[in-house]
């Protein structure tokens, strides 16, 4: 045990004598070191320059473009319904979800035997309204000449009075004849009364078959308006929807057979912020009636239709901000109501302003121009507009100055830079977005496009139009083919 606490007394105190030698060593070659590196000369350093993209600031006269999502909604749609209650006995072969009519056609056709029957009561009615009055008619016209004779014979009895009367007084007349004339004369008058009280009977006879005759021509008409009621047609062109009757069934008056929507006449609702919607107004007040264009991305086509901004909301919804615009379409071909679009619109001009790239401005409001030394100098501009990855800016002494398109970290005020041109071949190379097709896969595609419930006419044309070029767009076959699973 003695040997062996010495042995490793020993072997611990070598490796402390060695440990000690080398940590020596070290610090004699690092002070070697330190003294040749200081007697040796340094070399200058060279300011390092940054490459940067730029572009030239030029002001003009930009039209902003505004990006808004809407839907479109029918202008006009109508609700049809009976007028009366029935059986259906006719529908049009085209009365049917999806179906297409034109203004004026018949589309359905409620039991007019009831109207049929109470139509030709009414003009019966009518005829005998018609006969009495004209029965009163002759009836006055004979009152008025009876009383016309009545006053005649009365003139007659009068004349005889009166000679009877000359006659006693120059003696040669009797009192009795007198008094015969005298009772002649006051049935004479008796008889003009009468004549008189037959008449009025026969005015107010004519007056009775005239109102009559009135009540006769409302009955006629209102019976022949419930038998045009049987008829439903179409109010005008569109398209029909949510149809919920069939031939056969009885209905109830104002009872909802379908939706007639007007397909031709469509708008897109949209909604904007507050400032948005005041860029859009004239100094009076008034909304601007500003173009849009809606588009539809559907399999890699573009529906696009061009319109005008019309009204707007008169309030604001509960729950809603900002302010809900309409725009009226044009041409509104393949799109139908309830689609969800873009709708791009372009604002009025703005003049002396200057179009950038969106990188090109920091956090701070500033912009990088290159100066005439080939540094970075900081210029302060006022942003207008956001234009996708563009910007509408203005600023004082920008004109002709090489601005930074891309800011990064690294760049700043006072930096030394050189100035890359973009290669166009590179931009021309990443724009390309076509592809070969193989026959199989064409015909594949063709096939599916040709047979698709869910494309419109217009969608399908254009689809098979690109199909037939030797080079296709790449994301028009990539939409199709996930469409088909492939």
């Amino acid at each position: 045990m003695r040997f062996l606490r010495k042995s490793l007394t020993g072997v611990f105190l070598l490796s402390l004598t060695l440990g000690l030698f080398f940590y020596a060593g070290q610090i004699v070659y690092s002070a070697i070191q330190e003294r040749i590196e200081a007697q040796a000369p340094s070399a200058p350093r060279r300011e390092r320059v940054f490459v940067v993209n730029t572009v030239t600031a030029t002001p003009g006269t930009e039209t902003p473009t505004l990006i808004a999502f809407g839907e479109v909604l029918s202008s006009r749609t109508l609700e049809i319904r009976a007028r009366t209650g029935g059986t259906l006995v006719e529908l049009a072969p085209n009365f049917e979800n999806g179906g297409r009519v034109k203004a004026g056609e018949l589309l359905a056709r409620i039991d007019p035997a009831d109207a049929q029957f109470a139509l030709e009561r009414a003009k019966s009615d009518l005829i005998d309204a018609e006969a009495e009055e004209r029965e009163a008619e002759r009836g006055l016209k004979l009152a008025q000449d009876d009383l016309a004779a009545s006053r005649a014979q009365a003139e007659l009895r009068d004349k005889a009075l009166t000679r009877q009367l000359d006659l006693q007084t120059r003696g040669v007349g009797t009192a009795a004849a007198v008094e015969l004339a005298e009772i002649e004369m006051a049935q004479a008058d008796q008889t003009v009364l009468s004549r008189r009280q037959a008449l009025a009977m026969a005015e107010a006879r004519v007056d009775q078959a005239e109102t009559r005759l009135v009540r006769a021509g409302i009955a006629f008409e209102e019976a022949r308006k419930i038998l045009d009621d049987t008829r439903i047609e179409a109010g005008f062109s569109g398209t029909l929807g949510d149809v919920t009757v069939v031939e056969g069934r009885f209905v109830s008056a104002n009872e909802k057979l379908a939706d007639l929507v007007d397909s031709a006449s469509l708008d897109v609702a949209f909604r904007l912020s507050t400032a948005q919607h005041a860029r859009l107004l004239s100094e009076t007040g008034d909304l601007i009636e500003t173009p849009v264009r809606a588009r539809l991305d559907v399999f890699g086509v573009e529906i696009e239709s061009a319109g005008k901004i019309t009204r707007d909301s008169g309030s604001v919804e509960d729950g809603q901000t900002g302010r809900l615009v309409f725009a009226e379409l044009e041409d509104p071909v393949g799109l139908k109501p309830g689609d969800f679009v873009t709708v791009e619109i372009i604002e009025p001009a703005i003049e002396n302003v200057i179009r950038l790239p969106a990188a090109a401005l920091g956090a701070d409001g500033l912009v990088l121009a290159v100066g005439d030394d080939s540094r970075l100098v900081a210029k302060r501009v006022t942003l207008l507009r956001r234009q996708g990855d563009e910007i509408l800016v203005r600023g004082d002494d920008l004109e002709g100055l090489n601005i930074v398109a891309q800011r990064t970290p690294l760049l700043g005020p006072g930096l030394q830079v050189r100035i890359s041109e973009p290669l166009a071949e590179a931009r021309q190379e990443a724009a390309a977005d076509l592809m070969e097709l193989t026959e199989l896969r064409r015909q594949k595609l063709q096939e599916f496009v040709q047979t698709s419930n869910d494309m419109p006419d217009a969608v399908k044309e254009r689809l098979l139009g690109q199909l037939t070029q030797p080079r296709v767009p790449a994301r028009v076959v990539e939409r199709l083919e996930r469409r088909m699973g492939g």
